[in-house]
């Protein structure tokens, strides 16, 4: 897992500079600034946050109208958890919990964001998804969500996933934006009672696929912000 994370942090911040400004998205709101996973014991829950320089889940994407080709930005913990701790079967990459926006499509179908008794309009509210990443050259970006073909009978999702042969997992946990900061709760049961990980912070530009075989169904595609600076997932969950 070591040599993966190196792997891909190297990718990463070596295409995030080649391809800057191509998205259009990069701006302060995706400059981060820090990076924290708090445990409150009290209460069974970790909250995790990202500040930027910026307001934080200000900018959204442009509505391109259609699946293929949709714009996804995403606020991004990658951590050292184990695919297992979060509901899917052990698998190489990284396990990252993402914040995403994206209004072309939901991806959230047990869940209603907006409160308007539709469950199927919301995918430009701030939302959460446990994704298995790993290092796909196809993209800019130097990652994607790792997929997998339907007919696969040895992959495991949580029963909360959206559909997609694809390691995600859309689990419902409250987003909250405010200032400069965006959180996300997530109880300790819903990740094994982890609370000894490392995790990093991203701010990236996604973008779906359905056309081209030749590229991931969702991948990265530019990189605004790494906490870190090297992807080296040097953060401890605070106490």
């Amino acid at each position: 897992m070591k040599s993966v994370l190196v792997l891909s942090a190297t990718v990463l911040l070596g295409t995030s500079i080649a391809c800057a400004q191509e998205s259009g998205y990069k701006n302060k709101d995706f400059m981060i600034n820090e990076v924290s996973v708090t445990q409150e014991p009290d209460l069974g829950i970790t909250v995790w946050e990202i500040s930027v320089d910026g307001s934080a889940g200000k900018t959204t994407p442009a509505k391109v109208g259609q699946l293929d080709g949709a714009p996804v930005l995403g606020y991004v913990f990658p951590t050292s958890l184990k695919p297992t701790d979060v509901g899917f079967n052990q698998t190489d990459g990284i396990v990252a919990l993402a914040l995403t926006s994206h209004p072309d499509f939901d991806d959230t179908p047990l869940w209603d964001e907006n409160s308007d008794q539709i469950f199927d309009n919301d995918g430009v509210i701030w939302h959460p998804h446990w994704v298995i990443l790993h290092e796909d050259k196809r993209v800019a970006g130097g990652l994607s969500v790792k997929q997998f073909k339907k007919a696969d009978e040895t992959v495991v999702l949580p029963p909360t996933n959206p559909g997609m042969p694809m390691y995600m997992d859309s689990p419902g946990y409250p987003v909250i934006t405010k200032s400069n900061t965006i959180k996300v709760i997530v109880p300790d049961y819903r990740m094994n009672n982890q609370a000894d990980f490392n995790y990093d912070g991203v701010t990236a530009f996604m973008k779906v696929n359905t056309s081209d075989d030749n590229a991931p169904m969702l991948g990265v595609y530019e990189v605004f912000s790494v906490a870190s600076g090297d992807l080296s997932l040097p953060y401890t969950v605070k106490k």
